[in-house]
């Protein structure tokens, strides 16, 4: 008769029969019998199936579920759909129209009738995974528990993967309010990402005012209030108002959210460090900047300057955006010395004007993406629906090599990213903070 106890020793015996990581070299069998480094990213399959037993494949399932969730800060906002078997590689939800309010009602007329409207947006999914290989030696003279640690940055991996995932699509909504920066000790309205400094922080005014646009837009709230997902760069700014209420001090029972730090004028604020960061990479290999090396010439709209100041390979900044004097522009060509893009005039240029890039704010500093979200704006694919799952290979079972010198374990998740199903219920706020200049793109 099988115990509770016996299942238990069956686990943990299983937990350590899968050998210890390790980063050393080795093989692996492919699918028609060769041996292939399990280090040079090879594509040709394995040749072993899943080697977990079912029960242990529901424990390591639902622990890798467990333990990622906290990490899917931006994904716990969204509509949760599951993929039935069989459907292929596409996602759909139903959106509903939004119905006018009612009119006057005239003594044994009946009324006419409306539509219920609904509109079906669909996703494509793609597959996301990553495992790591273990070595016997290491089995052998290892003291740390190995195996424990290298799930843990397994449950790492796949749960900023799917929160990077969803972040990134979320960010691309079109609804944008810029911070106010400071010019002349006073408050100045900004009208574009590059145009931000530290100076441009967001401010309990700015919350308030995001709080309001997204009322404008009737936005509905979650459970009473809006949320907004916050970088802990931008944390400082926030909680230094009076009005700040921390998590603990809520005088109302709320379900709190994974990393649900406070409240300010009826948002509820989540803090991450996957929290979007624009920045732009450094212009060069050996410097962030490049300096102007100038001309006879340069006045007026131009459409191509020379430049020094670093190692730049010809056609690397194809695409980049630069800032000169404050003005961006799109580099369509470049050498080693000159960068070429539409014609443009960046004022008054002089020998070793700076040029910084221009993805980010004025600068080339780091702009903070702040999302301000009502109930359900976006779609992702439910991870509980079985979209994640890990994966062993003993390095008995064919996959270790001819010495059995090897084991695998891994994962294996389904994600569509994110779909944007309301533009009206979502709200990106960029800023400046006070770590503008040392923080960087993620």
């Amino acid at each position: 008769m099988k115990t509770k106890n016996s299942n238990l020793y069956s686990m943990i015996a299983l937990i350590f029969s899968l050998q210890l990581f390790a980063d050393g070299g080795g093989a692996l069998v492919n699918a028609t019998g060769n041996y292939v480094n399990a280090y040079t990213g090879d594509t040709t399959p394995f040749s072993g199936n899943n080697t977990l037993s079912p029960e242990m494949k529901t424990f390591y399932d639902k622990s890798l579920l467990e333990n990622s969730r906290p990490l899917l800060i931006h994904a716990q906002f969204g509509r949760k759909q599951s993929i039935p078997k069989g459907r292929g590689k596409t996602i759909e939800w139903r959106k509903f129209n939004t119905l006018p309010n009612a009119t006057a009602l005239t003594e044994g007329v009946i009324p006419t009738g409306q539509k219920l409207g609904v509109s079906y947006l669909t996703d494509e999914v793609g597959q996301y995974g990553m495992y790591v290989a273990i070595s016997d030696v290491l089995e052998l003279t290892a003291i740390d528990p190995v195996v424990m640690e290298a799930q843990e940055e397994l449950v790492n991996s796949a749960g900023n993967t799917v929160d990077e995932l969803v972040r990134n699509d979320i960010v691309a909504g079109t609804n944008v309010l810029y911070a106010q920066k400071v010019v002349d000790s006073a408050l100045t309205d900004v009208t574009s990402r590059y145009a931000l400094d530290a100076t441009a922080k967001l401010t309990p005014d700015m919350v308030n005012r995001a709080r309001t646009i997204l009322k404008k837009m009737n936005a509905p709230t979650v459970d009473g209030d809006y949320v907004a997902i916050v970088h802990p760069s931008v944390v400082y700014d926030l909680t230094s108002s009076k009005d700040w209420v921390e998590v603990h001090k809520y005088s109302d029972a709320k379900t709190i959210f994974e990393g649900e730090i406070g409240k300010l004028y009826g948002v509820r604020f989540v803090e991450t460090t996957q929290a979007k960061i624009i920045k732009g990479a450094d212009l060069a290999s050996d410097s962030r900047t490049l300096s102007i090396n100038y001309v006879s010439g340069y006045s007026g709209a131009i459409t191509s300057v020379a430049f020094d100041g670093g190692t730049v390979a010809a056609g690397a900044l194809v695409g980049r955006k630069i800032l000169i004097n404050g003005v961006q522009a799109t580099v369509t060509a470049n050498t080693d010395s000159t960068i070429t893009f539409a014609s443009t005039n960046f004022g008054s240029i002089t020998d070793n004007t700076v040029i910084y890039p221009g993805e980010g704010g004025a600068g080339g500093t780091a702009v903070f993406c702040t999302m301000f979200l009502a109930k359900e704006p976006f779609g992702t694919v439910d991870l509980e629906g079985g979209a994640l799952e890990m994966i062993a290979h003993s390095k008995n079972d064919g996959t270790g090599g001819p010495l059995n010198q090897f084991s695998t374990v891994g994962y294996k998740l389904t994600s569509n990213g994110a779909k944007i199903l309301y533009e009206d219920r979502m709200l990106r706020v960029e800023s400046g903070s006070s770590y503008s200049e040392v923080d960087v793109e993620n």
